[in-house]
């Protein structure tokens, strides 16, 4: 592993790649909440990269966000090679191969979780990539697809994988089924398999083994950091941002950015008021903050108040501003600065 890169360092903990979640404001609203955790952008096909137009559009996002990894949806490895190549260009500090998406349109592209079945196409798709950029190239998979052996067929894909330069994958611990289940079933119905993925590690202790799945706090973080090597969480740190508040002092040992939902909402305002400025409209950004009030007092009125008014022409910080006021948080100790559980 290449110990210069600002991702290894922040890879303890990631939010999950997640499609029409991740974008850029959520991401920068993130950063509000932690600064060590490594930020995933949704995944981004090799195809958007070479042929959309204008390219800011799939692979812009802003300094705060660092460290930052791209997510990589493709499976040629010439175009892979490239798109990695494009992505260290515009400042990333870490590509993934999403070797984990199950929706048809993907497969029939041959992108995500059917992967899986073609362990050698990943690998020389690892080999191109590598030899093209110095930042991490990292897998994102399953513990397996449809009928597949969760044993003999996930130690083949990783062995084949790894073999090709791969040292970090970072494993959904559920499979996904390819046929008879929706993608959002895949999230949900198969089974969780932790100790699957715990014993992935014990048998690659030179492998960095991340986990993904089902996991909702830091105290199940740390649980986990006892078998493996790093934790992402996926949709809990979207639908629960103020999960991420506590990620800098109990996993990193570190104060974090904000001791209050109100500080974070206050901190994004400049970043808010920017991207008004380019020409983004005020709902797809506070669309993300949704969650973020949760549990306190007037939290159901400031996303009815945001949901209700920041989609309308011409709103700016205003209607933002208006939402905060009808919270009120309950009264809260700092968070308090831990060790990390395991580095």
């Amino acid at each position: 592993m290449k110990k210069e890169s600002p991702a290894n360092a922040a890879r303890l903990f990631s939010v999950a790649p997640m499609m029409d979640w991740t974008t850029r404001d959520y991401r920068a609203f993130a950063r509000t909440l932690t600064k060590r955790a490594l930020l995933y952008t949704e995944m981004v096909t090799t195809g958007a990269i070479l042929h959309g137009s204008p390219r800011e559009r799939f692979l812009g996002f802003s300094e705060v966000e660092h460290p930052i990894a791209l997510q990589l949806g493709g499976s040629d490895a010439g175009e892979l090679a490239e798109c990695a190549a494009i992505a260290e260009a515009w400042g990333y500090d870490e590509v993934n191969l999403n070797v984990g998406c199950p929706s048809d349109r993907v497969q029939n592209n041959m992108i995500g979780a059917c992967l899986m079945g073609h362990p050698e196409k990943v690998a020389e798709a690892i080999r191109a990539m590598q030899a093209a950029v110095s930042i991490p190239v990292t897998v994102k998979c399953r513990i397996g697809i449809d009928d597949q052996d969760e044993d003999a067929d996930l130690a083949r894909f990783i062995n084949i994988v790894a073999d090709a330069g791969c040292e970090v994958f970072t494993v959904h611990a559920r499979k996904a089924w390819l046929q008879g289940l929706s993608p959002k079933q895949n999230r949900d119905v198969p089974p969780l398999n932790y100790p699957r993925v715990h014993r992935l590690k014990q048998h690659h202790p030179e492998l960095h083994i991340g986990i993904n799945g089902g996991i909702k706090t830091l105290d199940e973080c740390q649980a986990q950091l006892m078998h493996v090597d790093s934790v992402m969480v996926g949709r809990e740190a979207y639908q629960n941002p103020w999960l991420l508040a506590g990620v800098d002092a109990q996993l990193f040992g570190e104060p974090g950015p904000a001791q209050t939902r109100l500080e974070a909402a206050m901190a994004f305002r400049p970043y808010i008021q920017q991207r008004l400025d380019e020409g983004a409209k005020l709902n797809h950004i506070t669309r993300h903050l949704l969650g973020l009030f949760q549990g306190c007092s007037g939290g159901r009125r400031f996303r009815r108040h945001l949901s209700e008014h920041a989609h309308k022409e011409g709103v700016g910080l205003r209607v933002y501003d208006e939402a905060l006021s009808l919270v009120r948080e309950p009264s809260t100790e700092p968070l308090e600065v831990e060790q990390p559980a395991t580095l």
